[in-house]
Protein backbone atom coordinates (compact mmCIF):
# COMPACT_ATOMS: atom_id res chain seq x y z
CA UNK A 1 0.00 0.00 0.00
CA UNK A 2 2.04 2.66 -1.60
CA UNK A 3 -0.55 5.11 -1.67
CA UNK A 4 -2.78 6.27 0.85
CA UNK A 5 -5.87 9.19 0.76
CA UNK A 6 -5.74 11.72 3.33
CA UNK A 7 -8.62 14.29 3.59
CA UNK A 8 -9.31 14.30 -0.16
CA UNK A 9 -5.61 14.12 -0.83
CA UNK A 10 -3.06 11.10 -2.26
CA UNK A 11 -0.06 11.11 -0.25
CA UNK A 12 2.63 8.26 0.03
CA UNK A 13 1.71 6.36 2.79
CA UNK A 14 4.73 6.99 4.80
CA UNK A 15 3.28 10.40 5.06
CA UNK A 16 -0.17 10.15 6.12
CA UNK A 17 -0.43 11.61 9.94
CA UNK A 18 -2.97 12.46 11.71
CA UNK A 19 -2.49 15.19 14.54
CA UNK A 20 -1.44 13.90 18.58
CA UNK A 21 -4.68 16.20 19.00
CA UNK A 22 -7.22 14.33 17.11
CA UNK A 23 -10.51 12.76 19.20
CA UNK A 24 -10.17 9.56 17.55
CA UNK A 25 -6.38 9.01 18.76
CA UNK A 26 -6.90 10.13 22.34
CA UNK A 27 -10.73 8.89 22.86
CA UNK A 28 -11.42 6.56 19.94
CA UNK A 29 -14.08 8.87 18.62
CA UNK A 30 -14.22 7.58 15.08
CA UNK A 31 -15.53 5.01 12.64
CA UNK A 32 -14.60 3.08 9.91
CA UNK A 33 -15.87 0.93 7.34
CA UNK A 34 -14.55 -1.80 5.59
CA UNK A 35 -15.69 -3.47 1.98
CA UNK A 36 -14.52 -4.59 -1.27
CA UNK A 37 -15.01 -3.87 -5.26
CA UNK A 38 -16.68 -6.11 -7.65
CA UNK A 39 -15.24 -5.29 -11.52
CA UNK A 40 -13.73 -2.16 -9.59
CA UNK A 41 -16.79 -0.51 -7.98
CA UNK A 42 -17.15 -0.27 -4.33
CA UNK A 43 -20.43 -2.81 -3.02
CA UNK A 44 -23.11 -1.38 -1.23
CA UNK A 45 -21.26 1.95 -0.66
CA UNK A 46 -24.19 3.79 -0.29
CA UNK A 47 -25.31 1.22 2.62
CA UNK A 48 -21.93 1.54 4.36
CA UNK A 49 -21.74 5.68 4.00
CA UNK A 50 -25.38 5.11 5.67
CA UNK A 51 -24.56 3.07 8.60
CA UNK A 52 -21.16 5.85 8.64
CA UNK A 53 -22.88 9.06 8.88
CA UNK A 54 -25.76 7.38 11.51
CA UNK A 55 -22.72 6.65 13.63
CA UNK A 56 -21.50 9.99 13.45
CA UNK A 57 -24.48 11.76 14.29
CA UNK A 58 -24.38 9.18 17.49
CA UNK A 59 -20.56 10.93 18.17
CA UNK A 60 -21.65 14.19 17.41
CA UNK A 61 -19.09 13.81 14.10
CA UNK A 62 -20.42 16.56 11.75
CA UNK A 63 -21.03 15.01 8.27
CA UNK A 64 -21.47 18.15 6.17
CA UNK A 65 -17.11 17.78 4.94
CA UNK A 66 -17.72 14.07 4.56
CA UNK A 67 -18.15 13.06 0.69
CA UNK A 68 -20.99 12.07 -0.90
CA UNK A 69 -21.02 8.39 -2.95
CA UNK A 70 -20.43 9.89 -5.96
CA UNK A 71 -17.05 11.54 -4.62
CA UNK A 72 -15.83 8.95 -2.37
CA UNK A 73 -16.09 6.20 -5.71
CA UNK A 74 -14.14 9.03 -7.55
CA UNK A 75 -11.62 9.07 -4.76
CA UNK A 76 -11.36 5.28 -4.57
CA UNK A 77 -10.89 5.03 -8.32
CA UNK A 78 -7.99 7.27 -8.09
CA UNK A 79 -6.72 5.08 -5.09
CA UNK A 80 -7.04 2.40 -6.45
CA UNK A 81 -5.43 3.19 -10.01
CA UNK A 82 -2.63 4.57 -7.93
CA UNK A 83 -1.91 1.74 -5.68
CA UNK A 84 -1.96 -0.34 -8.86
CA UNK A 85 -5.33 -2.06 -7.84
CA UNK A 86 -7.74 -3.81 -10.23
CA UNK A 87 -10.20 -4.99 -7.30
CA UNK A 88 -9.05 -4.10 -3.47
CA UNK A 89 -10.32 -4.32 0.08
CA UNK A 90 -11.14 -0.58 1.27
CA UNK A 91 -11.31 0.99 4.64
CA UNK A 92 -12.83 4.50 4.74
CA UNK A 93 -12.28 5.93 8.33
CA UNK A 94 -13.91 9.15 10.03
CA UNK A 95 -12.22 9.79 12.93
CA UNK A 96 -13.96 13.37 15.44
CA UNK A 97 -10.37 15.37 13.90
CA UNK A 98 -8.54 17.60 16.86
CA UNK A 99 -9.89 19.16 19.71
CA UNK A 100 -9.16 20.41 22.90
CA UNK A 101 -7.51 17.95 25.67
CA UNK A 102 -10.79 17.00 27.42
CA UNK A 103 -13.90 15.69 26.87
CA UNK A 104 -16.13 18.10 24.78
CA UNK A 105 -19.57 18.87 24.84
CA UNK A 106 -20.43 19.66 21.04
CA UNK A 107 -20.16 18.30 18.07
CA UNK A 108 -16.84 18.05 16.13
CA UNK A 109 -16.85 20.13 13.16
CA UNK A 110 -13.54 19.06 10.89
CA UNK A 111 -13.58 15.38 11.37
CA UNK A 112 -10.22 13.68 9.67
CA UNK A 113 -10.72 11.33 6.39
CA UNK A 114 -8.38 8.11 5.68
CA UNK A 115 -9.15 6.24 2.92
CA UNK A 116 -6.81 3.04 2.09
CA UNK A 117 -7.15 0.57 -0.22
CA UNK A 118 -5.37 -2.94 -0.44
CA UNK A 119 -5.37 -6.09 -2.23
CA UNK A 120 -8.38 -8.24 -1.65
CA UNK A 121 -7.48 -11.60 0.32
CA UNK A 122 -6.91 -14.76 -1.29
CA UNK A 123 -10.20 -16.76 -1.00
CA UNK A 124 -9.80 -20.65 -2.15
CA UNK A 125 -12.58 -22.20 -4.06
CA UNK A 126 -12.56 -25.24 -1.08
CA UNK A 127 -13.36 -22.40 1.50
CA UNK A 128 -16.64 -21.98 -0.31
CA UNK A 129 -17.39 -25.99 -0.54
CA UNK A 130 -15.62 -27.45 2.20
CA UNK A 131 -16.10 -24.46 4.87
CA UNK A 132 -14.08 -23.10 7.56
CA UNK A 133 -13.57 -23.49 11.46
CA UNK A 134 -15.42 -21.82 14.59
CA UNK A 135 -13.47 -21.45 17.48
CA UNK A 136 -15.80 -20.75 20.65
CA UNK A 137 -13.17 -18.57 22.85
CA UNK A 138 -13.49 -17.51 26.31
CA UNK A 139 -13.65 -13.80 25.45
CA UNK A 140 -17.06 -12.10 25.91
CA UNK A 141 -18.45 -9.60 23.71
CA UNK A 142 -18.48 -6.79 25.37
CA UNK A 143 -21.50 -4.43 25.67
CA UNK A 144 -21.87 -1.54 23.03
CA UNK A 145 -21.18 2.24 24.18
CA UNK A 146 -24.74 3.06 23.27
CA UNK A 147 -27.86 1.32 22.36
CA UNK A 148 -26.82 -0.33 18.99
CA UNK A 149 -22.73 -1.33 18.17
CA UNK A 150 -21.10 0.91 16.38
CA UNK A 151 -18.14 -0.06 13.60
CA UNK A 152 -16.13 2.42 15.91
CA UNK A 153 -11.85 2.98 16.86
CA UNK A 154 -12.83 1.00 19.90
CA UNK A 155 -11.29 -2.45 18.70
CA UNK A 156 -9.27 -3.69 21.91
CA UNK A 157 -12.25 -6.29 22.70
CA UNK A 158 -11.99 -7.82 18.89
CA UNK A 159 -7.98 -7.51 19.04
CA UNK A 160 -8.26 -9.59 22.67
CA UNK A 161 -10.53 -12.23 21.12
CA UNK A 162 -7.86 -12.58 18.35
CA UNK A 163 -5.18 -12.79 20.44
CA UNK A 164 -7.44 -15.42 22.49
CA UNK A 165 -7.94 -17.36 18.84
CA UNK A 166 -3.96 -17.66 18.20
CA UNK A 167 -3.52 -19.78 21.58
CA UNK A 168 -5.64 -22.63 20.42
CA UNK A 169 -3.02 -24.48 18.11
CA UNK A 170 -6.26 -26.61 16.41
CA UNK A 171 -8.17 -23.28 15.59
CA UNK A 172 -4.66 -22.01 14.11
CA UNK A 173 -3.93 -24.92 12.09
CA UNK A 174 -7.63 -24.86 10.62
CA UNK A 175 -8.02 -21.29 10.18
CA UNK A 176 -10.68 -20.77 12.44
CA UNK A 177 -12.40 -17.46 13.26
CA UNK A 178 -13.18 -16.88 16.76
CA UNK A 179 -16.58 -16.94 18.47
CA UNK A 180 -17.97 -14.43 21.56
CA UNK A 181 -20.42 -15.23 23.53
CA UNK A 182 -22.55 -11.75 24.96
CA UNK A 183 -22.03 -11.14 28.98
CA UNK A 184 -25.37 -13.49 29.48
CA UNK A 185 -23.39 -16.81 27.30
CA UNK A 186 -25.91 -16.58 24.08
CA UNK A 187 -24.03 -16.42 20.83
CA UNK A 188 -23.09 -12.80 19.60
CA UNK A 189 -20.62 -12.90 16.61
CA UNK A 190 -17.43 -13.61 15.11
CA UNK A 191 -14.20 -11.78 15.73
CA UNK A 192 -15.19 -9.76 12.06
CA UNK A 193 -18.08 -11.65 11.21
CA UNK A 194 -21.60 -12.13 11.89
CA UNK A 195 -23.39 -15.86 12.54
CA UNK A 196 -26.21 -17.61 10.70
CA UNK A 197 -27.20 -21.27 11.50
CA UNK A 198 -30.22 -22.96 9.88
CA UNK A 199 -32.21 -25.49 11.78
CA UNK A 200 -34.99 -27.95 10.45
CA UNK A 201 -34.79 -25.41 7.16
CA UNK A 202 -35.83 -22.54 9.74
CA UNK A 203 -32.75 -19.47 9.82
CA UNK A 204 -31.18 -17.88 13.07
CA UNK A 205 -29.29 -15.07 13.69
CA UNK A 206 -28.45 -13.13 17.09
CA UNK A 207 -30.27 -10.38 17.85
CA UNK A 208 -28.67 -7.00 17.43
CA UNK A 209 -29.31 -6.92 21.38
CA UNK A 210 -26.25 -9.59 21.84
CA UNK A 211 -23.62 -6.98 21.38
CA UNK A 212 -23.35 -7.34 17.78
CA UNK A 213 -22.49 -4.93 14.96
CA UNK A 214 -25.34 -4.82 12.67
CA UNK A 215 -23.25 -6.40 9.35
CA UNK A 216 -23.74 -5.01 5.74
CA UNK A 217 -23.61 -8.20 4.54
CA UNK A 218 -25.98 -9.83 7.43
CA UNK A 219 -28.67 -6.87 6.50
CA UNK A 220 -28.20 -8.27 2.93
CA UNK A 221 -28.73 -11.86 3.62
CA UNK A 222 -32.03 -10.75 5.76
CA UNK A 223 -33.39 -9.40 3.00
CA UNK A 224 -32.15 -11.86 0.52
CA UNK A 225 -33.98 -14.74 2.38
CA UNK A 226 -37.52 -13.11 3.29
CA UNK A 227 -37.24 -12.59 -0.48
CA UNK A 228 -37.34 -16.15 -1.18
CA UNK A 229 -39.78 -17.54 1.55
CA UNK A 230 -36.90 -18.03 4.29
CA UNK A 231 -37.87 -16.46 7.28
CA UNK A 232 -35.10 -15.73 9.42
CA UNK A 233 -35.58 -14.98 13.19
CA UNK A 234 -33.21 -13.02 15.15
CA UNK A 235 -33.30 -14.31 19.03
CA UNK A 236 -30.97 -15.37 21.49
CA UNK A 237 -29.33 -18.64 20.95
CA UNK A 238 -26.52 -20.97 22.90
CA UNK A 239 -23.26 -22.50 21.74
CA UNK A 240 -25.76 -25.50 22.06
CA UNK A 241 -28.24 -24.44 19.41
CA UNK A 242 -25.16 -23.88 17.18
CA UNK A 243 -23.58 -27.15 17.99
CA UNK A 244 -26.81 -29.10 16.93
CA UNK A 245 -27.65 -26.77 13.71
CA UNK A 246 -27.81 -28.40 10.19
CA UNK A 247 -25.85 -25.52 8.52
CA UNK A 248 -24.01 -22.81 9.87
CA UNK A 249 -22.48 -19.68 7.90
CA UNK A 250 -20.41 -16.37 8.66
CA UNK A 251 -20.91 -12.98 6.64
CA UNK A 252 -18.45 -10.67 6.04
CA UNK A 253 -18.43 -7.66 3.21
CA UNK A 254 -15.07 -9.34 2.43
CA UNK A 255 -15.65 -13.06 2.14
CA UNK A 256 -19.22 -12.97 1.42
CA UNK A 257 -21.22 -16.20 3.28
CA UNK A 258 -18.68 -18.19 4.23
CA UNK A 259 -20.02 -22.13 5.26
CA UNK A 260 -18.91 -23.17 8.44
CA UNK A 261 -18.41 -27.16 8.54
CA UNK A 262 -16.13 -27.72 12.15
CA UNK A 263 -16.85 -26.56 15.57
CA UNK A 264 -14.56 -26.25 17.99
CA UNK A 265 -15.57 -25.65 21.43
CA UNK A 266 -13.61 -24.29 24.85
CA UNK A 267 -12.48 -28.10 25.41
CA UNK A 268 -11.11 -28.56 22.19
CA UNK A 269 -13.77 -31.13 20.85
CA UNK A 270 -14.22 -30.74 17.18
CA UNK A 271 -18.24 -31.57 15.75
CA UNK A 272 -18.68 -31.79 11.85
CA UNK A 273 -21.79 -29.32 10.88
CA UNK A 274 -23.35 -30.45 7.29
CA UNK A 275 -21.51 -32.74 6.86
CA UNK A 276 -18.41 -31.13 6.50
CA UNK A 277 -19.63 -29.22 3.57
CA UNK A 278 -21.74 -26.09 2.28
CA UNK A 279 -25.39 -26.59 2.93
CA UNK A 280 -27.97 -26.23 0.41
CA UNK A 281 -29.51 -22.95 1.98
CA UNK A 282 -26.20 -21.35 2.51
CA UNK A 283 -25.19 -22.59 -0.79
CA UNK A 284 -28.72 -21.31 -2.61
CA UNK A 285 -27.95 -17.67 -0.42
CA UNK A 286 -24.37 -17.37 -1.59
CA UNK A 287 -25.24 -17.87 -5.54
CA UNK A 288 -27.78 -14.87 -4.87
CA UNK A 289 -25.57 -13.32 -3.42
CA UNK A 290 -23.23 -13.06 -6.15
CA UNK A 291 -25.93 -12.58 -8.26
CA UNK A 292 -26.20 -8.89 -7.40
CA UNK A 293 -22.38 -8.29 -6.88
CA UNK A 294 -21.69 -9.88 -10.37
CA UNK A 295 -18.91 -12.37 -8.70
CA UNK A 296 -18.49 -15.80 -9.25
CA UNK A 297 -21.33 -18.25 -9.27
CA UNK A 298 -19.75 -21.27 -8.71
Amino acid sequence: MKWIMLNGTCIDASAAVVSVMDHGFLYGMGLFETFRTYGGEPFLLERHLDRLAQGCETLGIGTDTLPDPYQLRQSISELMKANGLKEAYIRYTVSAGEDVLGLPTGKYSHPSQVLMAKPLPEASDELYTQGKALQLLNTRRNSPEGPVRLKSLHYMNNILAKRELSSYPEAVGLHAEGLMLNADGYLSEGIVSNLFFVKNNQLYTPDTACGLLPGITRGLVLEMAAAEGLRCEEGFYTWEDAASADEIWLTTSIQELVPVTTLIDGSGALSIISGGRIGPVTGRLLRLYRQQTGGKLS
